[in-house]
């Protein structure tokens, strides 16, 4: 496949400027992708926009379907009449997200704007929810799940009454027909996101600029997904995994990484033609125009760990899907736009499928210092099909990364660039743009030059993740030209 170099951001919404606490659909992103579209931009990367759960990890959804309704901007229901100005609006931080605050005041207001919606909203409005609704097949499990995670003070739908729990026809009816308003208010929700986000990808495309999503390739136990499908992962007859997802001991970790999400039963799946997840994948390229797959190694193999195990350490290999599943996604949705994350300890066989379909694979240049020449993530190392960063969510920054590195390692890296280190943020940058690879993508923090008081995810660590955000004056044109530059000096300017 030839494709033309192309290069881009990576920040979340939540992450962008604006009022309500946390950034939004609203008129600041349009500035976000206006000051892409001036900096010689043609892609824009986001991190998974589905509800967060407990951590407020967007790696962990209650669906693998439906959006986060933090993210729906408020002011725009306020022009279309479904909110009232405030008279206070609450002092939220601006800096940095305070998820808590943020969702007892914004989930107020959306549940104000579905009220007012329902009781005085034009037929015409009307019309457009409900053919949305009906459209829309995983939308009333999805509501009621969260109607009732309300309900039951947020406990886990395993501890729901048993009929909820396994999912009694009589209850279920019985129970959606109880929580009418909240499953109503969770459907405008829904609503309201879909069309505020494809209004905004409408603007982005327009603009030349592609959206670049994230598909995490397991989902949270306690989420929509399992409850409404539990016969697609393994559990027992009381609705709880028997194995859970993870990954083995490595230099990084002598006893490995205990995810603990469930695992997919493969066979029930494959006997049902792959059905969810071809919905799921053709759900996720309504929303974005490419798509990275998290964990992408465990399509071809993953680690299962027993559920009643502390740690990763006694589990075992077990082989994926594989080519089976790539063929009825490529069946089913033509060409597959996805971007194969395949860092860490990746295998032949892994290898083998990535690039059977033809899937570009990713490259971090902070790992590639400190192992010598042969280091696959130096630049003179890389391929055309790989997608380059400086540094992912899950890395520090540029800035952070290079202080916190030893004073031999910052000069193997000094060497290879054969700088003095006054310039290593916009070295690094440079060096992305400048490889070989089809796609470059940089953080916004790296553009900013931030410490690592601006890092995203800390992996392993349970607080403080996924707030940080983007200050007002970021979006300079200062800053745009000098991106410009530099991407028109490396060929990555669109057309």
């Amino acid at each position: 496949m030839v494709r033309k170099r192309k290069s881009g951001i990576l920040l979340h919404p939540s992450s962008l400027p604006g009022p309500g606490g946390i950034g939004s659909f609203g008129e600041e992103a349009k500035r976000f992708v206006d000051f892409l579209q001036k900096s010689g931009q043609s892609l824009w990367q986001i991190l998974p926009l589905g509800p967060t759960a407990y951590g407020n990890s967007p790696y962990s959804c209650y669906s693998a379907f439906a959006g986060n309704p933090l993210l729906i901007n408020l002011e725009i229901l306020q022009d279309e009449g479904d909110l009232l100005p405030e008279e206070e609006r609450p002092e939220l931080e601006s800096e940095r997200v305070d998820f808590g605050a943020v969702e007892i005041y914004k989930m107020g207001r959306l549940k104000e704007a579905a009220s007012r919606f329902f009781m005085e909203t034009s037929q015409k409005r009307k019309e457009e929810f409900w053919h949305f609704c009906d459209s829309t097949f995983w939308l009333h499990d999805y509501a009621l799940f969260m109607a009732l995670k309300e309900q039951f003070k947020e406990v886990s739908w395993k501890d729901w009454p048993d009929a909820l729990a396994n999912r009694d026809a009589e209850a279920l009816s019985s129970w959606s027909e109880k929580l009418g308003t909240a499953i109503g208010e969770q459907k405008y929700m829904q609503w309201q996101f879909s069309r505020q986000w494809k209004q905004l990808k409408t603007y982005a495309n327009v603009l030349g600029i592609s959206i670049v999503g994230d598909l995490p390739i397991f989902v949270a136990y306690d989420s929509a997904d399992v409850w409404a499908n539990p016969h697609l992962f393994h559990l027992d007859e009381k609705g709880v995994p028997i194995v859970v997802a993870g990954v083995p001991p490595d230099y990084f970790s002598k006893t490995g990484q205990l995810w603990g999400n469930p695992l997919y039963n493969w066979d029930k799946i494959a006997e049902q033609g792959y059905g969810w997840w071809i919905a799921r994948l053709r759900n996720d390229l309504s929303l974005y125009d490419m798509v990275r797959i998290d964990h992408f190694r465990g399509f071809e193999a993953f680690w299962e760990v027993p559920m009643w195990e502390k740690t990763a350490i006694n589990g075992r290999w077990v082989k994926g899907p594989g080519e089976a599943l790539f063929h009825a996604l490529r069946n089913a949705l033509g060409s597959l736009p996805i971007i194969a994350e395949d860092l860490g300890v990746i295998t032949p066989e892994v290898e083998s499928l990535r690039d059977q379909f033809g899937l570009p694979g990713m490259k971090i240049l902070q790992f590639a210092f400190g192992s010598g020449p042969d280091n696959p993530y130096l630049p003179h190392n890389h391929v055309r099909s790989c997608v380059v960063y400086t540094g992912t969510h899950d890395n520090d920054t540029t800035a952070g990364w290079f202080h916190s590195l030893k004073a031999k390692e910052q000069k193997n890296v000094l060497s290879y660039f054969d700088r003095d280190g006054n310039d290593i943020v916009w070295q690094m940058v440079k060096c992305t743009l400048a490889s070989v690879a089809d796609y470059a993508i940089i953080p916004m923090q790296d553009l900013l030059e931030l410490p690592s008081s601006g890092r995203m995810n800390i992996p392993g660590v349970a607080g403080g993740n996924w707030s940080w955000r983007c200050p007002a004056d970021a979006f300079s044109g200062r800053l745009a030209a000098k991106l410009a530059r530099a991407t028109e000096i490396y060929g990555r300017l669109p057309d």
